[in-house]
């Protein structure tokens, strides 16, 4: 949940980098949600819930995309991939699984820097 949460509170910062698990972990949770609320909508019978709920996560959801593509090298505008029926979904979902770049690039310093990996 923090890291659901750290993607909200960093609601409209499209700059920066975004490690894997954080962004992964925030759309994991997103789902869930979401799925909750489809199923909220489907017993009360309207599409409303879901509805407000989705656009109101619009701008966090291509926020942390775009973190997590800086992370990766690349721009944020990416993310227009999404566009693309099928070609496009699978190379958006390859590009934001991919692992970061070492050390600092244009978009700022490795996330991971600082961290040390649990056994």
């Amino acid at each position: 949940m923090e890291y659901y949460m750290d993607a909200l509170r960093s609601y409209a910062d499209f700059s920066g980098r975004n490690r894997r698990k954080a962004f992964w972990m925030f759309y994991l949770i997103n789902f869930l949600i979401a799925l909750a609320l489809s199923v909220v909508d489907e017993v009360l019978g309207i599409a409303l819930i879901g509805t407000i709920y989705s656009l109101a996560l619009l701008i966090p959801q291509l926020s942390a995309g775009a973190r997590r593509l800086h992370d990766t090298g690349r721009s944020g505008w990416w993310q227009l991939l999404w566009l693309v029926p099928i070609i496009g979904w699978i190379v958006i979902i390859i590009f934001l699984a991919q692992d970061s770049h070492e050390g600092e690039n244009d978009f700022g310093q490795n996330p991971k820097e600082g961290f040390v990996a649990a056994e």
